[in-house]
């Protein structure tokens, strides 16, 4: 197949909308705080103007890959059929917000080189097992401990912590504002364009 180019490019979606599009993918177990994370940056962009989008995996897990279920290919088709989202999200000047488990290194690394290095920032939310398993609101660690939740990561599959994440945060530690401002610091120099008025 040969893909089809369009006159209406990235570039002049970018500069309509006056930003650079950018995907930032948020990692780490379940309760980790990701969400919460993603949740807080989109408020802060989007009241700063900026068109945003947040993708989460309990959601897109709903829709688009309700025909999956939770075994090591299933999750690596997970993980790519997201990464295709986002590209598409980011062609149209989007900035993307991903939370996804995403337990595997090389199906993270497909995503950035997918959609290029310099479109990708990886936000590893670094938290504890045991504090993922206090929080627990959905009650999926005390499931998967009772033996009725199959290939749940960091009980029974594996959790590849990043090897050269863009940012760590940990959640355990520090307070959701500060964490905030660690990530703004890093994301709004990629994404902006404005011109001073």
């Amino acid at each position: 197949m040969i893909r089809q180019n369009f006159k209406v490019d990235r570039t002049k979606r970018q500069n309509l909308l006056n930003q650079r599009p950018l995907l930032v993918w948020f990692t780490g177990l379940s309760g980790s705080g990701k969400s919460t994370l993603s949740n807080l940056l989109e408020v802060e962009l989007h009241e700063s103007g900026y068109k945003t989008y947040a993708l989460d995996g309990d959601n897109i897990r709903q829709g688009l890959c309700n025909d999956l279920a939770f075994t090591e290919e299933d999750r690596v088709e997970n993980i790519r059929r997201i990464g295709e989202v986002a590209r598409l999200f980011l062609d149209s000047g989007v900035i993307v917000l991903n939370s996804f488990v995403s337990p595997f290194e090389k199906d993270r690394e497909a995503v950035r080189n997918l959609v290029g290095s310099d479109n990708f920032i990886e936000v590893f939310v670094d938290c504890p097992l045991e504090v993922c398993e206090a929080r627990d609101v959905k009650g999926l660690y005390k499931k998967a401990r009772e033996g009725k939740i199959r290939n749940f990561t960091g009980i029974t599959s594996p959790f590849e912590v990043p090897q050269k994440p863009d940012v760590i945060i940990k959640s355990a530690e520090e307070d959701p504002k500060d964490s905030l401002h660690k990530l703004l610091s890093i994301v709004e120099p990629k994404i902006s364009i404005r011109q001073n008025v």
